[in-house]
């Protein structure tokens, strides 16, 4: 009997340690449009706690283990979606840790991702360009269309720590079939 193609795999990475963040939400609400019948498998990542202080001198073989399965995961995914808050004009410090870790490798190369703004009108521009910038230094396939602001209020967040809110579950739907088709484009 012939099996179906594996679903292509986008990792939701949320650069928000916070317990309930909107950020978190936006990401969990995806994974879910995912697994409502989207044409791909979403996937949270959940180690940005435990991941070490960047040091160079730590890059290097063996890694240290939340390192190595942070690149890992994003080595099997087939695109990455980001949804991180805006702190003091820039990406939280933790989420740039992440993100300083995947200069060294290879595994974000070339690799389509994109990001979801879930700020209110006029807020998150910042934490946009630093993730730009640094995308660009791991040379990321940032898929432009597919970086949207979808303004998310708290107070949307259902006890799931999912937003009902059809508009924004069909654009996170779009999102994930757009990142989807650029991944399916890459060699």
């Amino acid at each position: 009997m012939p099996t179906s193609p594996a679903l292509p795999v986008i990792l939701l990475l949320s650069g928000s340690l916070r317990a309930g963040s909107v950020n978190e939400a936006v990401l969990r609400t995806a994974e879910a449009v995912a697994h409502e019948g989207a044409a791909v498998d979403a996937v949270r990542y959940e180690g940005l706690a435990d991941l070490p202080h960047f040091n160079p001198d730590d890059d290097a073989e063996p890694l240290p283990a939340p390192v190595a399965a942070l690149r890992e995961a994003i080595a099997g995914a087939a695109a990455l979606l980001v949804c991180a808050p805006e702190y003091a004009g820039t990406l939280p410090g933790s989420f740039k840790n992440l993100l300083d870790w995947t200069v060294g490798g290879t595994e974000i190369s070339d690799k389509p991702v994109a990001w979801v703004n879930a700020a209110a009108p006029g807020r998150g521009g910042g934490a946009e360009a630093t993730l730009r910038t640094v995308l660009g230094y791991t040379g990321a396939a940032v898929v432009d269309a597919a970086c949207v602001r979808i303004p998310v209020d708290r107070g949307t967040v259902g006890a799931d720590g999912t937003v009902a809110d059809p508009a924004v579950r069909a654009r996170l739907a779009e999102l994930l079939a757009l990142l989807a088709g650029a991944a399916r484009e890459t060699p």
